[in-house]
């Protein structure tokens, strides 16, 4: 939402009367439809028929708040690509709100700056709590935008861990489908950027999988594969079912509802603590809520386990 408001209000002050976006998880296309509602601007949502089904009740949130929502064959990625005629016409007099930190310059600079207010509040918070500032960072990682609004008010600060957490499919082989494209991805080009991509040895994007849908990306990132490279962050994978695992964990213990994205940085805990002596301060990034992933969550377990 800190990403979108900001957005929307740089279209109004562009004299733009229509939104357009894609969206694979729905959190990014319900937040750009709200926001289009409350200021009075047309909205086109672009979403992958694979992510509709998973994710039905996010579209009629959409639709609700009055979004025009176009299913795309395929998934996120896609979009892009097999709508690129319809985009341009509605470019032509619209804006198009980008969600993610991929992509050509400036939209991967402008989701990182309006998003960087939760490492900002996170930072004040840490500073009010314990009188400086965490020891570590764990954010999920699909395109890297919820990651880098955490980790960016953080980079100069040495002292500080920042870890990200990608999406590692059913298991931890590496012929198995995954998200991992920092952790098994090598450089390549895609949308207009260089970072690391999923791709075969002809340079072809190859499938990915994950259960949580906004993991599913073939990229990530520019910024976050720079300070890859430059040692500056760690890279590690979750699977499936401990992304599940730590769904249902915070569920039962903190009340608290998380996405399934998010389930995955929080399963990395589960390795990172015991690793840890007492004391060290450790932030988590709690992306999004996950009342839309209870289905998906509850199948995954027998009814004896629930």
């Amino acid at each position: 939402m800190n990403n979108v408001v900001a957005q929307a209000i740089l279209a109004k002050r562009m004299s733009r009367k229509s939104i357009i976006t894609a969206t694979s998880a729905g959190h990014h296309g319900v937040a750009v439809a709200a926001v289009c509602a409350k200021l009075s601007l047309d909205c086109t949502v672009f979403v992958g028929t694979k992510d509709i089904l998973r994710k039905p009740s996010n579209v009629q949130l959409m639709e609700l708040l009055g979004a025009q929502v176009k299913p795309v064959d395929g998934g996120f990625q896609e979009a892009a690509s097999e709508s690129t005629r319809e985009w341009i016409e509605k470019l032509q007099t619209g804006y198009y709100l980008a969600g993610t930190a991929v992509g050509p310059h400036p939209i991967p600079t402008i989701v990182r700056e309006f998003n960087s207010v939760n490492g900002k509040e996170t930072r004040k918070q840490a500073m009010e709590k314990w009188g400086g500032t965490p020891d570590i960072l764990i954010a999920c990682v699909g395109t890297g935008c919820n990651a880098l609004g955490l980790f960016h008010e953080f980079i100069s600060d040495k002292n500080v861990r920042m870890i990200g957490v990608e999406g590692g499919g059913v298991g931890g082989n590496t012929g198995e489908l995954h998200s991992a494209s920092l952790v098994r991805g090598e450089v390549g080009v895609y949308h207009g950027a260089m970072c690391y991509l999923l791709q075969d040895g002809d340079g072809q994007i190859t499938k990915t999988q994950s259960v949580a849908s906004g993991l599913e990306f073939p990229g990530v990132s520019p910024e976050l594969s720079f300070l890859k490279d430059a040692g500056r962050i760690e890279c590690y994978t979750v699977n499936d079912q401990e992304a599940l695992d730590a769904y249902k964990r915070l569920c039962r213990l903190e009340g608290i509802v998380p996405a399934l994205e998010a389930s995955h940085a929080l399963a990395y805990l589960e390795k990172l603590c015991p690793t840890l002596p007492n004391g060290v301060k450790v932030v988590v990034n709690c992306s999004g809520s996950g009342y839309n992933d209870a289905t998906t969550v509850l199948k995954s377990f027998q009814m004896d386990e629930i």
